[in-house]
């Protein structure tokens, strides 16, 4: 089996450079301000690629699944990152809550860039969270690390919910966590989070963001009133 689960990895890698091209490697790295290993796929080809393989292993037991995507996540690229992503959101089916011990350790090794965790936070932990959500808690100790994206998973992985309406106490315990964070992934992260909430409980959010306004980084509060009216905003952005 273990054979059969590193030749999977191989076969998607080689699918993968097949269809690269350097215009899209090229297009992608802009969008990243730190450095970024891409082969050059546009992501309808590697969804493709990810669902190809996704109906190959999915009867596998759960570990190999994982080994599999470990074995994508370690190689560092983009689209191979993307492919765990795409499995991820089907992980909800047989997740555990001794699960939440290893997707804690591969945000914290292998996500480097806003992309990564925002499309494996959102769903993957985003869904497992509703399945546990006496969990959440978990994500407060998130965002203490000193790791940024770990910081920032701390509340990309609420966001789903939060289009929901869901967890508003527990967003604005983490938003609170983060207010006077100085890094810009972070701000973004729990701007969006705030933005998110506001959908369903805009009085509540409007409130903390005057609360905190004279704390919080422009980023973020920018973020985080976007959706609402112009009148609001303009108040929010008052000096």
């Amino acid at each position: 089996m273990r054979g059969c689960l590193s030749g999977i990895a191989k076969k998607i890698r080689s699918e993968l450079i097949k269809i690269s091209d350097k215009k899209t490697k090229d297009s992608s790295l802009r969008f990243f301000k730190e450095p970024v290993k891409c082969f050059g796929v546009k992501s309808p080809s590697a969804l493709i690629i990810a669902k190809k393989y996704w109906n190959e292993i999915k009867d596998f037991e759960k570990q190999d699944i994982y080994s599999v995507c470990e074995k994508l996540l370690s190689s560092d690229y983009m689209e191979e990152a993307f492919v765990v992503c795409i499995w991820g959101m089907q992980f909800n089916a047989f997740t555990t809550l001794s699960d939440l011990k290893l997707f804690t350790r591969w945000i914290n090794k292998y996500i480097n860039n806003w992309a990564k965790c925002d499309a494996f936070c959102s769903r993957t932990i985003g869904d497992f969270m509703q399945k546990y959500p006496h969990k959440i808690p978990e994500l407060e100790k998130w965002a203490k690390s000193k790791n940024r994206w770990m910081r920032r998973a701390s509340a990309v992985s609420l966001i789903v919910p939060a289009k929901k309406g869901l967890y508003l106490k527990e967003s604005f315990r983490i938003c609170s966590i983060l207010l006077k964070d100085n890094d810009d992934m972070a701000q973004k992260g729990y701007g969006w989070l705030l933005k998110e909430e506001s959908r369903k409980h805009q009085k509540e959010v409007f409130d903390f963001v005057m609360k905190n306004k004279k704390e919080m980084p422009r980023t973020a509060l920018r973020y985080a009133i976007e959706l609402m009216p112009a009148g609001l905003r303009a108040k929010a952005m008052e000096k």
